[in-house]
């Protein structure tokens, strides 16, 4: 049932929507300055194909109200690697957040927390994260196990382990003082986990502690307290000789080829290219180079300085969130001459490469998981539209480089086949259609999809087969989209979130959609 828009009350005010469909699964997070106008946006006509698929899903839209466009930006993120939702950029490092656990236990542990694919934490306890890569070694758990004095023993020992006589652990296990001490460590390191701001005035409170100690001449616990500090110092030493040696600068470039844009990226150290990566999202809803930015920062060590081939929107929100985040101050460029220039070129250069080998990269990542011969270029698709056992026709959607090609489409009124056989009625449209190219010595497509199961391909198989013809076929199960692949016996599932799939998903509902149009434009007439 389509969701309408005007049945709810949307705020004016900044903030987030969660979009939700029927089983009430987040399915999409956004952010507005004004969410009345951005969320009524979607359900205008314009909209490309893969937000249209996001809007017919659509069953339920919550609200949740910031303050201002920089908590609404902040809001979102933390809610995307939260409940990681099918229509969002998902970077395919996305999983490598970290999150730790303090455990509930007498003398509790640091633990990694475990998380389950809907976002729930397992295990009882305190957690606290994301931790990213660029957390730098603070966030080690076992430097923090020992810079605390935090146990590793699974079960609690009656007597003191190794890890005491190393220095690691005070022994609550067997000693009165360390069991008085503990709660104390624990609450120090839960400080320094909850953020920067904590640790800095838990690192302030000790010092003031220490000092307020040695006036009482209480030098055991001022000697406590100057060792902690110092393993606090040891560890932010640490976190900032990281910094200097991986964070000169780092340049991205972006291509928009269709509904899909490609970011491809160069890290580089002293002047010299040291890593460079790829990635490709979908243009859906609010899904852009800005937000892709902030995503890809939110799990990478933060350059003083991002050389892009554009600038993106928002740029000044976004060097401001990531300057909070860095604590230093970070620019946001686009080069227009010299050296720099030219890095940025050589990154379009490289773009335009991986569009020309294979145009949208799902069709590239078809021919990679159904092992294809070629880049499924050209994909024709085929269905049979069916009502009651009087009304059936055939429908065939074709795709050119991944977008539709509607002068190709065809459709088929049923002519060997009487009441409500399938497979019968896919061998012969397949048997009829591929006949004709040969007649015509027309171009073939790369890859045939059938709407259906193993028995729709089979049947496919068997016409294509006593025409002599040895074209790449596969057939898509709607229920749990599952790809059936000849003498596979097990079916083949691609990732939701995987621009092949949704070509695969677009090219077989082109093709339902055009069936049933036709089929109800044969009953209107037959009743007339």
């Amino acid at each position: 049932m389509t969701f309408v828009i005007s049945k709810i009350t949307i705020p004016p005010n900044p903030g987030i929507y969660l979009m939700k469909d029927s089983a009430g699964k987040i399915i999409y997070i956004g952010k507005a300055k004004n969410l009345k106008n951005r969320v009524k946006s979607y359900f205008l006509k314009n909209q490309n194909y893969k937000t249209q698929k996001l809007v017919e899903t659509i069953s339920d839209i919550e609200f949740i109200l910031t303050d201002n466009e920089s908590e609404a930006f902040l809001l979102e993120s933390n809610m995307i690697k939260k409940y990681r939702p099918k229509f969002n950029i998902e970077l395919k490092d996305q999983q490598r957040y970290t999150y730790l656990r303090i455990s509930d236990e007498k003398y509790p542990r640091l633990l990694v927390s475990r998380r389950t694919r809907d976002g729930k934490f397992l295990g009882k306890g305190k957690t606290f994260g994301p931790f990213t890569q660029g957390s730098s070694k603070l966030l080690t758990i076992g430097t923090l196990r020992k810079a605390f004095q935090i146990r590793i023993c699974t079960t609690l020992p009656k007597k003191i382990c190794l890890e005491y006589h190393l220095g690691n652990c005070e022994g609550p296990c067997e000693f009165k003082d360390a069991q008085e001490k503990y709660p104390k460590y624990v609450t120090a390191l839960e400080e320094v986990l909850k953020g920067k701001n904590q640790s800095k005035i838990f690192t302030k409170k000790l010092k003031e502690e220490m000092q307020q100690a040695a006036k009482l001449q209480q030098f055991e616990r001022a000697k406590d307290i100057r060792d902690t500090l110092f393993r606090l110092g040891s560890l932010q030493t640490k976190q900032k000789m990281e910094y200097v040696k991986n964070s000169d600068e780092e340049y991205f470039g972006i291509g928009i080829q269709e509904q899909t844009a490609t970011v491809m990226n160069f890290r580089m150290i002293n002047g010299v290219i040291r890593d460079s990566d790829k990635f490709f999202f979908d243009l859906v809803g609010d899904n852009s180079f800005s937000n892709f930015l902030y995503q890809y920062y939110s799990t990478h060590k933060i350059p003083k300085f991002i050389l892009v081939s554009q600038i993106p929107d928002n740029y000044k929100l976004l060097e401001s969130l990531l300057s909070k985040q860095a604590e230093f101050t970070v620019k946001i460029l686009a080069p227009n001459k010299g050296t720099k220039r030219d890095i940025i070129k050589l990154i379009l250069k490289n773009i335009e490469l991986i569009h020309s080998k294979g145009g949208e990269p799902g069709l590239v990542e078809l021919k990679d998981i159904l092992n294809l011969p070629v880049i499924p270029n050209i994909i024709e698709c085929f269905d049979i539209s069916n009502h009651g056992t009087d009304f059936a026709v055939g429908s065939m959607s074709r795709f050119v480089g991944g977008i539709p090609n509607k002068s190709g489409y065809r459709k088929f009124k049923i002519k060997t086949v009487s009441g409500r056989d399938d497979f019968a009625m896919i061998g012969e449209i397949i048997k009829r259609r591929y006949y004709r190219l040969l007649e015509e010595n027309s171009e073939l497509p790369d890859l045939i999809v059938i709407d259906g199961g193993k028995g729709q391909l089979n049947a496919a198989m068997k016409s294509l087969e006593s025409l002599g013809l040895k074209l790449s076929c596969i057939s898509l199960a709607k229920e749990n989209e599952e790809i059936f692949v000849p003498k596979n016996k097990n079916p083949v599932l691609i990732p939701k979130n995987k621009s092949s799939l949704k070509i695969l998903q677009h090219i077989r509902d082109e093709s339902h959609r055009f069936g049933v149009a036709f089929n109800r434009t044969i009953r209107k007439n037959q009743l007339k």
